[in-house]
């Protein structure tokens, strides 16, 4: 196998396929339905966004999600906060996840089919975010949780929405409605649940039809600036992630 056959089904949470104008979908599940994220998939998810960044024959990538939200629950399982080890393996492929989706060369399409109440920053990394009216964003997990919220959501949001109201949606863990996300810039378009996919493959091919030379440089050109913000911002989150998560631990 080579190319696309060798990857395709190499990930338990994601579901691949391909158009032939080079049109990849990625979309994430957890047998089949709604994805739980775990420590497993954020593993897993470091190497299937390398991936994809990796074969020059994913022109347009859409990203979206199974079942009724793009990303709701989360489990401790495969996570271990609280010791240096395994917090250097999370602090690592917290990085490093990021930096492989800005690192896919192709227009990045986010296709939100539901609430994004954890890991919203895969979808600001997008170039062109959808959603439906039911979607809602929230950064949910790091205070219930007790810890700092220094994955990227803390620098994403800033960006996107303005810091006053990103400083707030963080520190308050507001709700934030796809109809006030798009008034503040967080989203593109607004869509029937069922024509999501349909339109995300629409704007999609339209991109393909581009030389694939200018669709790659365009999106090398739209990320530099994130790329900036996440290098320089991220390592020192994460860490204090980390510190907090320390903290945690020694109050049990």
């Amino acid at each position: 196998m080579s190319g696309f056959d060798a990857y395709r089904a190499s990930f338990s949470n994601a579901r691949l396929t391909r158009s032939k104008s080079g049109v990849l979908e990625v979309a994430l599940h957890t047998d089949g339905g709604t994805l739980v994220f775990n420590g497993h998939t954020h593993e897993q998810f470091v190497d299937l966004f390398h991936a994809i960044g990796s074969d020059p024959d994913n022109r347009v990538v859409i990203l979206t999600g199974s079942g009724n939200a793009f990303m709701e629950t989360i489990s401790p399982e495969g996570f271990d906060f609280f010791t240096p080890r395994g917090y250097d393996k999370i602090y690592r492929e917290g990085r490093k996840v990021l930096m492989n989706i800005l690192d896919i060369e192709a227009p990045l399409i986010a296709a939100v089919n539901g609430p994004v109440r954890l890991h919203s920053e895969f979808v600001l990394l997008a170039d062109i975010i959808l959603a439906t009216p039911s979607t809602v964003f929230q950064d949910k997990p790091h205070f219930a949780f007790g810890i700092v919220p220094g994955d990227g959501v803390h620098l994403l949001w800033q960006e996107t929405i303005g810091p006053i109201r990103g400083r707030y949606f963080i520190l308050t863990g507001q709700e934030l409605d796809a109809q006030t996300a798009k008034e503040w810039g967080a989203v593109n378009e607004i869509v029937a649940d069922d024509k999501l996919l349909p339109r995300a493959r629409e704007i999609a091919e339209g991109l393909a039809k581009l030389p694939s030379l200018t669709t790659k440089y365009t999106r090398i050109a739209l990320t530099q600036k994130l790329r900036r913000i996440i290098d320089e911002g991220v390592t020192l989150g994460l860490a204090l992630e980390g510190i907090s998560a320390a903290e945690v631990a020694r109050q049990k």
